[in-house]
């Protein structure tokens, strides 16, 4: 925390390398914010660089009293939800995922293709909801913003956040409940035949 502040304080006197220090320490948050949000490496990718950009021209604006993560993870989460305005499709591209987002990396190839299947499922039904439902989720579950910092970055009431979380877990609980029993029904039939 206090190389972040040396590092800020630096960057507000105009220091750009100490602001390339900054982004070497929030990259991976950024990225895998705007991943989470879009649900594309190279958007994702082309979103963090996006974010850092816009975080250096308004950095004469930061306000020192707030988390300098907070601010750049909501400059990240607007620029996010302005290109799902602009595309307005949600569909997922998941075939460029490293290997290094396999959290499991010690485990085996097995138990890291269940880890991938599982994050990509979870993408999958991320992307079904709207981009303000989504950024809500994300900044609540992976970031731990409480719902007053989520309604100060979405621009929303603290009412209005929890409404659309309530909203948002309820269809995302349907659509795996749904989609569980799909899986069981294929199962099943599978069973049968193979009895055949």
């Amino acid at each position: 925390m206090q190389q972040e502040s040396e590092l800020l304080d630096q960057s507000l006197r105009g220091d750009a390398q100490a602001f390339s220090m900054l982004v070497s320490l929030y990259q991976r948050p950024v990225y895998n914010m705007c991943y989470r949000m879009l649900g594309n490496v190279q958007e994702a990718e082309d979103a963090a660089q996006e974010t850092f950009l816009r975080a250096y021209r308004a950095l004469k604006s930061f306000d020192p009293k707030r988390k300098f993560a907070t601010w750049l993870l909501s400059i990240a989460a607007n620029y996010c939800i302005d290109q799902h305005r602009k595309r307005r499709i949600t569909q997922v591209d998941m075939e460029a995922v490293s290997a290094g987002e396999f959290r499991a990396a010690g485990k085996g190839s097995e138990a890291r293709m269940i880890d991938f299947e599982a994050g990509e499922a979870i993408q999958d039904l991320l992307a079904t909801l709207g981009p303000k439902e989504r950024a809500a989720l994300i900044l609540h579950y992976w970031y731990d913003y409480s719902y007053k910092e989520i309604s100060k970055e979405l621009s929303l009431s603290e009412s209005a956040v929890k409404s659309r979380m309530h909203r948002a877990r309820k269809e995302l609980a349907e659509k795996m409940q749904f989609s569980a029993t799909q899986g069981l029904d294929l199962e099943r039939r599978q069973h049968e035949a193979a009895a055949i």
